[in-house]
């Protein structure tokens, strides 16, 4: 049986707060057989973000475990395209019905 977790980001993903994230997302991925981030209530995204986001599905992978984003916001479907990173991340890029009007 496993388990899993969801986490809902709320602060950016972006070099002030990425420290702070790292902690938090790496303790729960030792907890849980699947994590599950909810990004879509992140309003900004940079790089470091995105390498936070790396890292969390290179540990997952490493220990067997599963990491998938369930929900993007904007911003952080703006970086992932912008750095053709979809397809390493793996996750279906979901856009809410109302983006899509």
């Amino acid at each position: 049986m496993s388990n899993s977790q969801r986490i809902s980001l709320q602060e950016d993903l972006t070099i002030y707060h990425v420290l702070d994230q790292k902690q938090r997302l790496l303790d729960t991925l030792a907890q849980a057989d699947e994590v599950e981030l909810d990004l879509s209530q992140v309003a900004e995204m940079d790089t470091a973000g995105l390498q936070l986001l790396i890292l969390l599905k290179r540990e997952a992978q490493k220990a067997g475990k599963k990491a998938v984003i369930i929900a993007h916001s904007q911003a952080v479907r703006s970086v992932i395209d912008f750095c053709n990173l979809a397809a390493y991340l793996g996750d279906p890029l979901v856009i809410p019905a109302q983006e899509s009007n």
